[in-house]
Formats: structure tokens, C-alpha cells, sequence
């Protein structure tokens, strides 16, 4: 488990980068108010997922326009699928992990 920083730190309906234990990792808020963290560099050309388009369902590479799930991690456009992981608020913070 690693504790990224503060849930009021993503504004809803962006997304934030974090470094933890050597993987870079994207963290969603959606604007329901749900979290999703996936890989936050784009298998096709290293593209900065966090700064991408979403939507409660997928994210959209700001460079290449391709999108990935943020459920499953598999991909809509044909490309290798991006990691996913369990994430959540504790006391106001972001907790990656069970």
C-alpha cells in the first residue's frame, strides 16, 4: 500500500501522476466521484495517460488518440492493454492498493 497525496489534489474529472515503488501511475478522479489508477505512460509512444481525455469508462492519449478501459486496462484501438490498480480514499487521502 502506498499513500499518494490528498484526494482534493485532483480536481474532478482529471487526472494526476505519481511515482510509487518505481512505476508511474495515473490517478482519476471521475466526475462521479470515483477513483481509477492505471499505468500513466501510453504503450504506443510513452504518451502522458494522465494528461489524457476521460470519461467514467475510458482514458484517451493526448498524443495518438488511442483509449484504454480504466476498469480492465484493455485497450479500444487496438494496442497492448496498461496496468490497473486498486485504489481508494482513506481519511482524505489517496491509497494505492487492497
Amino acid at each position: 500500500m502506498s499513500t499518494l497525496g490528498r484526494l482534493d489534489d485532483i480536481p474532478l474529472g482529471e487526472g494526476r501522476t505519481y511515482t510509487t515503488d518505481g512505476d508511474m501511475v495515473a490517478v482519476f478522479r471521475l466526475r462521479d466521484g470515483s477513483l481509477r489508477a492505471v499505468s500513466a505512460v501510453c504503450p504506443h509512444k510513452g504518451g502522458p495517460l494522465a494528461d489524457g481525455q476521460i470519461d467514467n469508462a475510458v482514458v484517451v492519449c493526448p498524443l495518438h488518440l488511442y483509449a484504454w478501459d480504466l476498469s480492465t486496462g484493455c485497450s479500444q484501438s487496438g494496442q497492448p492493454p496498461i496496468n490497473v490498480y486498486p485504489v481508494r480514499v482513506d481519511d482524505g487521502q489517496i491509497v494505492l492498493g487492497e
